[in-house]
This record gives structure tokens, C-alpha cells and sequence, in this order.
């Protein structure tokens, strides 16, 4: 089978591509990126190495360019990561947002109609549930939660996976959609919270922490997430969503303390800032039906993962310097 990874140098795309190229030789895999400012070519340059892998460089709002790819690979499955996906960035400048997430994803679901693909997979967030209330833990996400968005990004990714679900059912385009919870891991960019906290720490700098820190988040490792979205393009029934939650609820201000007191940093590092507008309160992600039908089950615990997810960063200084620089931009021209 040949598939296409959309935003595959970033942080989710870049850890799936480990995984699916090293575990299935006999598959191809098309890592398709334009490298903006979150797409990190030495992420995934090591791949180079294998034969059923190839990198393109290209934006997925480019009509012309996305057609003659599919024409030219033939590609049996599309795996959209590709995705503006900073809520600070999209209140800023949501245009950017409506541009990639939502004229990109139709792009590639055109191609996908016209080449005559196997299935389209859309990787969406818990975000387009909105939030939940701190004083009712006995609530989370299901599936059929309805669309209730609170910023820019969370409105174009939901946007996007109504458009999804409209070309399943006026056009009979094989679709999925998954929607995670926070992801953490190696490679994420150093503009969200965990990786923020340890190149802060490192340093000895101020560590910036939204209100009071009460804002509750479901955390999920990135391998775990991956594992499920192969299950789900793999085995998944075309028209469905499925959830992939981590089971591990933790408020911001409990992350950053966990990741302070393993790097042996005092807790004075952190500072409160101004909360961010429209702050949703708290995600939670119930993942029993891609449980239950696909038998999708948690390889990371939080404890453990958020461990070994700080050893990797404390061991991989320089990847963190390298972006901090500006140096990794020039990877890919390299």
C-alpha cells in the first residue's frame, strides 16, 4: 500500500512516521510538508536511510501541486496531519488557520476523490468539543459530543471535520476522523507547554503558566496516539469518528511541577501571566469505542511517560538549541 503523511516533519506526523516506516517495510510512505515555522526536517532525516520512504516538499493548498502528486504516486491512503495548531498563534492571526486547516484538508480530499483513494484519515483534536467544567470530572468527550468551539484554531479544525464528514456522505469519499487529547512526547516544538517548561528550566528562566494553572488537560503519549490513528486507517469503519484519550487528567500547574521536580528546578521558576482569552477549562477524552472496536489499548502510563519524554528533551539539548537558534530551518536545504 502507498500512503501520504501530510505534515509529517511535525511533531505527531514525524513520531508516526517512525513508527508505520519501520514497522511496515512492504508500505510506502510519501512524508509530504512546506516546512513553516513547526516543520523541523531533522525530525525525521534519519528516515532518508529507508527505501519505503521519501520526503516532498509542498503546501497542501496547492491545487495543482497536490494533484499531480497523487497522479504521479498513487497513493491507497491520505493521513492529514498537516495543521496550524497553536491557539495563541490562531488568536492572532486566524487567517493563517482557515488557510491550512481548512482550505488544505479540501485540497487533499478533492485529489483523494478525483485519484479514487482507499480512505482519507483526518487527525483532529478534543478541541472542537470545547470544554468541560472543573467541578463535574464524571463528564468527558464522546464522540457524539456536538462541536462547540472556544478559538480560531479549535473553529478551523472543526470546520474541517465537518467538511470531512460532507464528502463522505455527498460524495461516498472513504473517510475517518480520530480526535486526541494533549499529545506529549519527543520532537514537539518548543511553543507548547512541556517542552516550554523544560528549555525554560534548563536555563533557570521564568516558567509562564496561564490564571492560577487550573485549566485541566487529558495527556496522551504521542506513541499511544499514533498507535490508535494506524488502528483507525487500518481497521477503522469508513463515515467514523473515534476519540483517543489518555486517561490522565492533570491540571497545567501539576505538569509543570511534575517536570520541575524531575529536572531537580525549583517550583519559584514559575510565573502566573495573564490567562489567554476564551481558555477552555478542562478536556476529557472517553476512547472506549476505538477500545472497544479496534482494541486499541494505553502503552504509557503518565508517570512513566512524562519521564522518559524529559530525558529525551535533557538528552537532546541540542535539538531544542537548534530551533531556539533558528539553525533548523536550513536542515532541509542542507
Amino acid at each position: 500500500m502507498r500512503f501520504l503523511i501530510t505534515g509529517g516533519a511535525g511533531f505527531i506526523g514525524s513520531n508516526y512516521l517512525h513508527y508505520v516506516v519501520k514497522k511496515y517495510p512492504e508500505d510506502t510512505f510519501v512524508c509530504l510538508d512546506a516546512l513553516t515555522y513547526a516543520g523541523n526536517y531533522n525530525n525525521i532525516k534519519e528516515l532518508e536511510t529507508f527505501e519505503n520512504y521519501k520526503f516532498v516538499y509542498g503546501d497542501i493548498t496547492d491545487r495543482e501541486f497536490v494533484d499531480k502528486l497523487f497522479e504521479t504516486e498513487n497513493f491507497d491512503y491520505v493521513i492529514n496531519f498537516a495543521a496550524e495548531s497553536h491557539v495563541d498563534n490562531s488568536i492572532k492571526n486566524p487567517g493563517v488557520f482557515a488557510d491550512t486547516n481548512i482550505k488544505g484538508t479540501l485540497t487533499l480530499m478533492d485529489a483523494c476523490r478525483k485519484h479514487g483513494i482507499k480512505r482519507y484519515h483526518q487527525v483532529s483534536t478534543d478541541e472542537v468539543y470545547g470544554d468541560l467544567p472543573l467541578d463535574r470530572p464524571d463528564l468527558k468527550f464522546v464522540e457524539t459530543t456536538p462541536l462547540h468551539t472556544s478559538s480560531p484554531y479549535s473553529s478551523s479544525k472543526a470546520s474541517a471535520d465537518l467538511f470531512v464528514m460532507a464528502y463522505h456522505r455527498t460524495y461516498g469519499l472513504p473517510v475517518t476522523i480520530s480526535r486526541c487529547s494533549n499529545n506529549y512526547g519527543a520532537y514537539q516544538f518548543p511553543e507548547k507547554l512541556i517542552p516550554v517548561v523544560i528549555s525554560k528550566a534548563l536555563k533557570d528562566e521564568p516558567i509562564p503558566v496561564y490564571g492560577k494553572g487550573e485549566n485541566v488537560r487529558d495527556w496522551i503519549h504521542v506513541v499511544d496516539h499514533n498507535i490508535g490513528v494506524d488502528l483507525i486507517v487500518r481497521n477503522g469503519r469508513d463515515g467514523e469518528v473515534y476519540n483517543l484519550g489518555g486517561h490522565s487528567e492533570r491540571t497545567n500547574l501539576e505538569v509543570v511541577k511534575t517536570i520541575l521536580k524531575q529536572m531537580n528546578k525549583p517550583e519559584s521558576l514559575i510565573t502566573y501571566v495573564t490567562d489567554r482569552p476564551g481558555h477552555d477549562l478542562r478536556y476529557a477524552i472517553d476512547s472506549t469505542k476505538v477500545e472497544k472496536e479496534l482494541g486499541w489499548t494505553l502503552t504509557h502510563n503518565f508517570e512513566d511517560g512524562i519521564k522518559e519524554t524529559v530525558d529525551w528533551y535533557l538528552s537532546h539539548q541540542d535539538w531544542i538549541d537548534n530551533i531556539l537558534s533558528g539553525e533548523y530551518k536550513n536542515a532541509y536545504k542542507e
